[in-house]
């Protein structure tokens, strides 16, 4: 990913893209909307020049650090990635309230980390298989329901942490899916004989162990993104004060 601008001097933030000199186009006036004007940008060179005399540095950010609160392709949502400028590290936010406006960058100094906040597990999608595997002499709705039951019991006593996580596609960074370890999936099926003819058992036991590891018995965990802010080194904030002070006495006549 292309790197960050920060201007030390005023805590600002601007992203360097592929697209800083793509120019705009403004169309003409209502008497004549099919004209429009070409504008010319540079984006890269305007924060320079509004930046002039103020302390730069470029921040990387670390590969993998991306984390959303939405969908990958909405473009209306807060986005998050860690930097560094080689000394301290840094969470870069990026947000905005529509598509019309640019992203809008903000600093913060810290680390965020990404918590489970729930385990669920893909009712409508096992139901679905259910009645794929059973094809025929299909499972009635009872026992349909009284499986999902049972799934939903085994996960409440599951935690994300203590499970491996499965590198499934998913649209939102903030959905994670796991597989249920050995422990609860010998649990799981234990109790299904109870509920199950031995016939239906035997269908059931091949789903579970083809369906674990990467399909629809694949446990979506939800998190939330915690920011874990540290306070800003007592010197900058001296050398913030110091240049703003200079800024604000040269701009007396």
């Amino acid at each position: 990913m292309n790197p960050f601008i920060h201007c030390v001097t005023c805590n600002a933030v601007f992203h360097k893209t592929p697209y800083d000199q793509v120019p705009e186009h403004e169309w003409g006036a209502q008497d004549s909307p099919d004209l429009a004007r070409t504008v010319e940008k540079d984006d890269v060179q305007d924060f320079l020049q509004d930046h002039r005399g103020h302390r730069l540095e470029e921040l990387q950010v670390l590969e993998g650090s991306f984390m959303g609160t939405g969908d990958y392709r909405e473009p209306v949502k807060t986005s998050y990635w860690k930097a560094t400028n080689g000394r301290e590290r840094f969470v870069i936010k990026g947000s905005r309230q529509s598509i019309r406006e640019p992203l809008r960058y903000q600093l913060i100094r810290g680390d965020y980390q990404v918590t489970c906040i729930s385990l669920e597990i893909q009712s409508r999608e096992i139901t679905r298989q259910l009645e794929i595997e059973f094809g025929a002499n299909p499972l009635s709705q009872k026992k349909i329901t009284a499986l999902l039951h049972l799934l939903q019991e085994v996960t409440q006593g599951l935690e994300a942490a203590h499970l491996e996580r499965v590198p499934e596609e998913s649209l939102n960074p903030l959905e994670i899916y796991y597989k249920m370890d050995d422990v609860h999936t010998a649990f799981l099926l234990r109790r299904c004989r109870k509920i199950f003819n031995r016939e239906e058992f035997e269908v059931i036991q091949e789903f579970v162990h083809h369906h674990r590891e990467d399909g629809v018995l694949l446990l979506r965990g939800k998190h939330q993104i915690q920011m874990m802010e540290v306070a800003r080194a007592e010197e900058e904030i001296i050398e913030a004060t110091i240049s703003a002070e200079k800024k604000r006495l040269a701009k007396k006549p």
